[in-house]
């Protein structure tokens, strides 16, 4: 029997990388990643044992440091969204010698200013260069010979081409940041400084690794890997949407409304993929059902908003507005996040409708100042400063004991100034 109810996610290789590098930046902070993130941060601690105690530790924590960025490397290039839990991988080797490469990088880099000052930057350079070709030999074969190999190194820069540019750029910043490190650890209290700055590598060094899966995940035929989440997703019954999108498309030539009542029972999930929604719209759009439409937008709406993804959220509320221009999101927290999130992307108009939706929809909410005050910066932008001040003023008079009531006034006062002069 499947175990239907086990939903992994995944990311499809075609996933252009830019939006991989967007996503990317929160892969440290989403999971066990963070956990493991914060731990490793703290035990960095270890290494203000005396002697060779704290050396011997620090290498320590640097091995578990790479282990772990090697598995997330590993499971990226898999096709798996999310940061693996600790300890899943078979990594030792590659950790220990992603250790040992890391620290000899680590020394050419603090050894070659000592001999002369111009030598810093194009040896960090060339070790920034070269640094992922070898970090992904190590990750997948384990064999330190085959990722010392010059040779190995042209052959996996030749096959990403520019996109091998990201872990460079990733590489250097590392290293700025340890040259910035020893520098401000000295002004600041050490124990202090060292768990924060050992945050920001370990953060910048599981990114450089997710990275790098993603490239390979992209071009996984070229390194000959069958991406393993493909695999799990068909033995757990994943393709079933697939499936299940193909068989809606087949009876919606002949039969739209038994293929639309074909997909309510697993729109019902809340980890229906985004292309089982889409042709359920497209089914209801084609048979004219706006009423419906509008119903499944607000609970989509909702349903983003929940999982932190506003913009896929305001791509809905557009829809929904070209079927009804006075559609508002139901819920007045959704409605005026989205109203924030639009100013924040340049889209002032439907900001400014989202607030003037949301003020007269809840006037009696205490959130009302605040999405009065985004309203008042939106009409100002648009050159309606008096309308603005006109907007502030009746919101002032409806709020006279609100906390913001000054700042409204204070506001108004701008406004006018700036409509005088």
């Amino acid at each position: 029997m499947k175990p239907a109810h086990v939903r992994i996610r995944t990311v499809a290789p075609d996933t252009p990388l830019g939006e991989r590098f967007a996503t990317g930046l929160g892969y440290p902070l989403r999971g066990a990643a963070l956990p493991t993130l914060v731990g490793l941060a703290l035990v960095h601690y270890l290494g203000l044992l005396p002697l060779f105690l704290g050396t011997a530790a620090s290498l320590l924590v640097w091995g578990a440091t790479w282990r772990y960025a090697a598995e997330c490397m590993l499971h990226t290039a898999n096709g798996f969204a999310d940061p693996p839990d600790v300890g899943l991988g078979d990594s030792d080797r590659a950790a220990w010698g992603l250790t040992a490469v890391h620290v000899l990088a680590a020394i050419c880099c603090v050894a070659a200013p000592l001999y002369s000052p111009e030598l810093f930057w194009p040896t960090l350079l060339a070790v920034a260069l070269v640094l992922p070709a070898i970090d992904m030999a190590l990750a997948f074969d384990g064999s330190l010979p085959l990722a010392l190999n010059p040779l190995h190194w042209g052959e996996i820069i030749r096959r990403f081409g520019w996109a091998y540019l990201l872990p460079v750029g990733i590489n250097v910043t590392v290293g700025i940041l340890a040259v910035l490190a020893s520098m401000i650890s000295a002004r600041l209290p050490r124990l202090l400084s060292l768990p924060l700055f050992a945050f920001a590598y370990t953060y910048l060094i599981v990114l450089g690794f997710h990275l790098m899966g993603a490239m390979i995940h992209r071009r996984h035929e070229h390194f000959g890997l069958t991406p393993e989440a493909e695999l799990i997703t068909e033995a757990l019954g994943g393709n079933d949407d697939q499936r299940l999108l193909d068989h809606v498309r087949e009876l919606a030539t002949n039969d739209p409304m038994a293929a639309t009542r074909l997909l309510v029972p697993r729109l019902q999930d809340r980890e229906a993929p985004a292309e089982l929604h889409q042709a359920y719209r497209d089914l209801l759009r084609r048979q004219q059902l706006t009423d419906a439409l509008l119903v499944h937008g607000q609970i989509r709406i909702a349903a983003l908003m929940a999982n932190s993804q506003p913009r896929k959220a305001l791509g809905m509320v557009q829809d929904c507005l070209t079927i009804d221009p006075d559609f508002l999101p139901d819920d007045p927290g959704n409605a005026g996040a989205l109203a924030e999130a639009a100013s924040r992307s340049g889209m002032r108009r439907m900001a400014l409708k989202l607030c003037r939706g949301w003020l007269a929809r809840w006037p009696r909410d205490g959130r009302a100042p605040a999405v009065a005050l985004l309203a008042a910066r939106e009409l100002e932008a648009e050159g309606q400063a008096m309308e603005a001040a006109v907007l502030l003023g009746r919101i002032a008079s409806a709020w006279t004991d609100h906390p913001q009531h000054d700042e409204l006034l204070a506001r108004i006062q701008q406004l006018h100034s700036g409509t005088r002069a």
